[in-house]
């Protein structure tokens, strides 16, 4: 695939103050109030850096705001304000190498447009720093095995951004799966889009990773996955747009049908055209069903006996980054490594493929 070039989405200008500057400096009693913590740098301070992830840090007990990534001086300027974060913490995109050298930054969070997600992990892992990356973990199967593989290279942990994982309600309906606690599930239908009207964003752009069906799809298409415990063996899928004027690089709406070896079948949608947030399970004893299942403020559902699934938890982002933060402390396995974000993408790929040609492809 052709390589990105940074400054076609953000001006990349050297900031003054970036990696290994020795100036103003964190007063001493936060450093030490920190101490014990993983630092998190994050990379990209887009809305999901800003609305979520840096107030998400917090409210987290594992890990901390260390530093930022941005090719805005302005924006760094604004972060630096805010969360007083030093001048040796902050970095451009070409000086994030530097990181390496910095002890305070343990954590380096790509939370950039997908098609940048395979080039900044990699620059992140050869930092020899532990990397999380946002999902979809990148635009090809074939990107994602060069963030595990430059990861495995450099001895850090790799974990992927899906945050429903983490969550208690989506935990127990994995675990119904597991335990088969409605019998053998039978069918999966997973619903998940939003009305973008924006006419001028990076989600309109094939070569920056947007479309319908990689922005929303991998939540109903990862739902499917840990609902039912298996992998696809085959996919069917129909790509269509109500407003060709603007979707003319990637899809607005995509539903695909994927089929188990178990014999479950999955009715899937993803849409920047329509509001859905729904998963509803039935297998051969009942079913159950969250709605939404991958909200931000909150997630819901019952069952067929009568069960009400309204667990809540503080924060669902600080949730994850505690979790992944725990594992890299303990050096255990983080729950979503970079191996499910590349199983995922795989399959992706195979939905475009069989809406593109109109056909079942089957999945190795």
């Amino acid at each position: 695939m052709k390589k990105i070039n940074r400054r076609k989405f953000a001006k990349n200008i050297a900031i003054g103050v970036g990696g290994v500057a020795l100036a103003a400096s964190l007063p001493q009693i936060l450093v030490k109030k920190n101490k014990g913590k993983l630092g998190v740098a994050l990379v990209g301070l887009g809305y999901y850096s800003t609305d979520l992830l840096a107030p998400a840090l917090q409210l987290t007990k594992n890990c901390y705001l260390a530093g930022i990534v941005t090719g805005t001086p302005e924006k760094a300027d604004r972060w630096q304000k805010k969360h007083n974060i030093p001048d040796r913490n902050i970095y451009n995109y070409e000086t994030m190498d530097d990181i390496a050298n910095n002890p305070e930054i343990d954590v380096v969070y790509i939370v950039l447009p997908t098609g940048m997600h395979s080039e900044y992990a990699i620059k992140a892992a050869n930092t020899g720093k532990h990397v999380w990356c946002e999902k979809p973990m990148a635009r090809t199967a074939d990107e994602c095995q060069a963030i595990i593989d430059a990861c495995k290279k450099n001895k850090v942990k790799l974990s992927i951004g899906y945050r429903m994982q983490h969550e208690p309600n989506t935990q127990d309906i994995i675990r119904f799966g597991k335990e088969k606690a409605y019998g053998d599930i039978r069918k999966v239908s997973a619903l998940a889009g939003y009305f973008d009207p924006r006419g001028n964003h990076w989600k309109l752009k094939k070569e920056m990773g947007g479309g319908a069906m990689y922005d929303m799809g991998v939540y109903p298409l990862n739902a499917c996955r840990y609902v039912t415990g298996e992998e696809p063996v085959a996919v069917t899928a129909q790509q269509f747009t109500d407003r060709p004027d603007l979707f003319t690089e990637v899809d607005e709406t995509t539903r695909f049908q994927l089929e188990f070896p178990s014999g479950a079948v999955t009715e899937c949608e993803a849409s920047f055209g329509k509001s859905m947030n729904s998963l509803h399970v039935t297998a051969s004893n009942g079913w159950y069903k969250l709605e939404p299942f991958q909200s931000y403020s909150g997630i819901n559902g019952s069952t067929s006996d009568g069960r009400i699934l309204n667990k809540s938890i503080p924060n669902q982002q600080a949730k994850q980054m505690d979790d992944d933060s725990f594992a890299i402390l303990n050096d255990e396995n983080v729950l979503v490594p970079g191996e499910e974000g590349r199983r995922d993408i795989k399959i992706v790929e195979a939905i475009y493929l069989a809406a593109k040609e109109n056909r079942r492809v089957g999945l190795g």
